[in-house]
């Protein structure tokens, strides 16, 4: 539970011990503010002009990073992230998640800071909870301001982002089918990458030296620490400009401001009461398919609770940690990681999608919510030296959970199931003889809502892209032969889910596929009637003499030069009945090739009439009403979870807990 200390300074950070018994005795970083009053003195008009400061210097970090840094996942996927923290380490913008300064701050006294450093972590196990796998690499600059000679601390800016390669087993440091965090690369606790404005060279050769990649690492690295010194002068420009104290009673402005938000506008729309739910991962790489469990029971407090309104994420009940690489270390620093990480999911109890978009999320919703951890020895509670490269499956399925007990307590008011990150890649010689290693995270479609059809190939990593065809051709031996959506891959309901990507790619000479994804067995889920997406398959040489399906977990598939792989990302979930969808939007779904004449029928109970060819496609009503008149009872369940459910549950079409 987070420790609240209203109108008090955050005690000092209490420093760790050793990464393998630290969740025995974890770090406390209470919740509190830097001034007397919670910043309500703060000039509102002030009060914008410093959030809109932050968010600006927050952009030109990231730009900073996009244009100099020179990995493709970094520069053209942009799978980074920049955030601004004030000194009691609360995460202050709101347009994206972040990692936490909580780890530096334990480790080095932000006393003996000086202007000039900047600290480097990227250890799973001595993040906090901040950073999830390896390849993830953090960087975090100290902010200074005051009159000379009693300059301080005053904030930091950080950047973390996924990195081509680490070291470790496999290139790009993700193996599928790890049992140990030490197969997968260099592990860096926090360390002083940079001196008082002098890098460590050493340190910089030990990570160069691991890495299959190291050109791109040590660019990428010099970008992120460039970009945040950046940042800090930046920023520390606005405290000069206006005074420490004065900004800082804007800071306290700012978080208040969110807490008042959330607890009016979000929190106010579910009523006070209990329920549960779970969804599941469905493999870990080494044992076969299973249901990994993940589960939240949701309690919504009254206002006058005695430890206050809020809402209570229970994970008992989640399945033990597995052998393979999906374990996520959740519970350090009483779960602030994945209060952030979780609470963008309520902003869709909004009164408005417009309303939604306005909705920061910072370190203001951190005392609305309580987090409740199994012991030791869970998919959240992994023990050292657990391997966690793939945590993606947990922490993006949790997103899931939480929706889905929210939908519970709200009838169904919350999007169906999105997409799920996935690793695709290949990596070889090309056509020089030299290595290559390109890897993509290729979106999915988000759910259907209550009152609008899913968005197709979104990506849950904000402003996160595929990458340009014409860079990857250009630069790598294949061809992008089609990239366009996977028709029928959304799940079918009264408003549908969006479509995922069926991307083709040729290969040019040998090589090796690598992948790391879910949902090839489980499907995004529908709600409220609506049907489950389509789950994730790669297909080489589709219709070929060599034809087969790459497992979702794979390190090193061989391509032959000449063949296809043919990748289908996730369709989301639909929301309500697909019997209930205007059988029009069906007839103009199949013009727009997002659902096939077959499916048509099928799914949504409406007998097309005319062509496709001669643009006279249409729809018969009588036909349609008694087509759908004649279908039988929807499924009593609340959820829909698609046909792999079945092969993974015995049998079963639905588990309990999707009972309303």
């Amino acid at each position: 539970m987070c420790t609240s200390s209203v109108g008090a300074t955050a005690t000092t950070p209490v420093t760790t011990p050793t990464d393998t018994t630290s969740r025995r005795a974890p770090t406390q970083f209470p919740f509190g503010h830097l001034t007397g009053d919670a910043g309500a003195s703060a000039d509102p008009v002030l009060v914008e002009i410093v959030q809109g400061s932050l968010a600006s210097v927050e952009m030109e970090v990231e730009t900073a990073i996009g244009r100099t840094s020179r990995s493709p996942m970094i520069r053209d996927a942009h799978d980074f992230r920049a955030g601004i923290h004030d000194r009691l380490l609360r995460k202050l913008t709101g347009r994206s998640y972040s990692a936490l300064v909580h780890p530096v701050a334990r480790d080095f006294p932000i006393e003996e800071m000086r202007e000039g450093d900047v600290f480097f972590h990227n250890d799973v196990y001595r993040s906090e909870g901040g950073i999830g796998h390896l390849p993830d690499l953090c960087v975090t600059v100290p902010v200074f301001a005051g009159p000379e000679g009693e300059r301080r601390v005053v904030a930091f800016v950080q950047a973390f982002g996924h990195h081509d390669d680490i070291g470790g087993a496999v290139p790009g440091s993700m193996p599928s089918h790890a049992t140990s965090v030490f197969e997968e690369g260099l592990m860096v606790p926090p360390i002083r990458l940079w001196d008082a404005g002098v890098p460590n060279r050493a340190a910089l050769s030990i990570m160069t030296r691991n890495s299959r990649m190291p050109e791109s690492l040590a660019a990428d690295l010099d970008a992120e620490c460039s970009a945040c010194l950046m940042g800090a002068r930046r920023l520390g420009e606005l405290f000069d400009r206006y005074g420490v104290d004065v900004v800082e009673s804007c800071f306290d402005a700012i978080i208040d401001r969110t807490t008042t938000t959330y607890r009016r506008e979000i929190l106010s729309q579910i009523p006070v009461g209990e329920w549960v739910w779970e969804d599941y991962a469905e493999h870990d790489g080494v044992d076969e398919p299973m249901l990994h469990t993940q589960r939240i029971t949701l309690t919504r407090t009254a206002a006058d609770d005695p430890d206050g309104e809020r809402l209570v994420l229970d994970f008992g009940g989640t399945s033990p940690q597995a052998k393979g690489p999906i374990n996520h270390c959740g519970d350090y620093s009483d779960g602030v990681f994945l209060k952030k990480w979780l609470a963008p999911i309520l902003r869709n109890l909004a009164e408005s999608p417009e309303r939604m978009a306005e909705l920061d999320v910072n370190e203001g919703i951190v005392p609305l919510i309580e987090m409740r951890f199994p012991p030791p020895g869970t998919l959240l509670t992994p023990v050292f030296p657990a391997p966690t490269n793939a945590r993606t499956f947990v922490i993006l399925r949790l997103l899931g959970v939480l929706a889905g007990v929210v939908a519970k307590a709200v009838d169904g008011r919350m999007p169906a199931d999105q997409e799920t990150i996935r690793y695709t890649g290949v990596y070889g010689d090309d056509l020089d003889g030299r290595p290559y290693l390109m890897r993509e995270v290729l979106g999915g479609g988000s759910g259907g809502r209550y009152y609008a059809d899913g968005e197709d190939t979104i990506h849950v990593v904000p402003d996160s892209r595929n990458l340009p065809s014409e860079f990857t051709e250009a630069r790598f031996p294949f061809r992008v032969e089609s990239l366009g959506l996977a028709m029928d891959s959304g799940g079918a309901g009264k408003f549908r889910g969006g479509l995922g990507y069926e991307k083709q790619i040729r290969m040019l000479k040998d090589a090796h596929f690598m992948s790391i994804a879910d949902r090839s067995i489980l499907a995004c889920w529908g709600v409220k009637g609506g049907l489950a997406g389509q789950p994730f398959e790669v297909t080489i040489d589709p219709g070929g003499p060599a034809e087969r399906q790459v497992d979702a977990l794979a390190d090193d598939e061989p391509l032959k030069a000449g063949e296809l792989i043919r990748i289908r990302t996730t369709g989301g979930g639909g929301w309500g009945s697909p019997l209930e969808r205007d059988p029009s939007l069906v007839v103009r779904d199949v013009v727009w090739r997002k659902v096939s004449p077959e499916a048509a029928l099928t799914a949504y109970g409406v007998v097309l009439t005319g062509s496709l060819d001669d643009d006279s496609l249409g729809f018969d009503e009588a036909a349609t009403n008694a087509e759908r008149a004649g279908r039988p009872a929807a499924s009593e369940a609340f959820f829909d979870r698609g046909p792999g459910y079945a092969r993974l549950a015995g049998g079963a079409a639905f588990a309990d807990v999707d009972l309303v």
